[in-house]
């Protein structure tokens, strides 16, 4: 069985993802470690969520002009979200505006896997390419990002192999959820 978000994984970590996908374990395994999704619904929210952490770690990088929920991203591409520094003349000087998209399909996960989309996102405002210091970034600003991003990567194989998603906007069609 193939596993394109785990390649990058050692051999046995993908053989124990294989074996809780066949046993049809994989979901409930990540819904008993992040039980809820997230509050931020609107692009305002996640724009606030994303300058909440800048303030935090990043106060001296450049302005965030924009953050947004983007439906265009396709997670297949192996794109979570995308940071984009477009450059224009203003007057005499170069001003860079910076914009972070996150796949509108994170509108509907666990804090913990949001927060690692934003902190990666957040981190190229420092550092342009996934080298060692970009990843200490990454993990300056959340502790946990190479579990998270571990764990956001089995939910991505989960997803691809059974079709449904785990977590919902309202928490109420969650497989194994009580219904009202």
């Amino acid at each position: 069985m193939e596993l394109p978000y785990l390649r990058s994984y050692p051999e046995t970590l993908q053989t124990q993802a294989r074996e809780l996908l066949a046993a049809g374990k994989l979901g409930s395994v990540l819904q008993r470690k992040y039980p809820v999704a997230h509050s931020v619904r609107s692009d305002k929210a996640l724009y606030d969520y994303a300058q909440e952490l800048k303030a935090c770690y990043l106060r001296n990088a450049g302005t965030v002009n924009k953050v947004v929920f983007d439906s265009k991203i396709h997670v297949v591409r192996h794109a979570l979200g995308l940071h984009t520094s477009i450059s224009k003349v203003q007057g005499n000087r170069l001003a860079a505006r910076h914009e972070i998209r996150v796949a509108s399909m994170f509108k509907q996960v666990p804090d913990e896997f949001l927060r690692m989309i934003v902190v990666h996102e957040l981190a190229h405002l420092r550092e342009k390419d996934h080298d060692k210091a970009f990843y200490q970034l990454c993990t300056h600003m959340e502790p946990q990002y190479h579990q998270y991003e571990f764990d956001l990567r089995l939910y991505l194989t989960y997803m691809e192999h059974s079709g449904e998603r785990l977590w919902s906007a309202d928490g109420a069609d969650q497989p194994g959820s009580a219904k009202s």
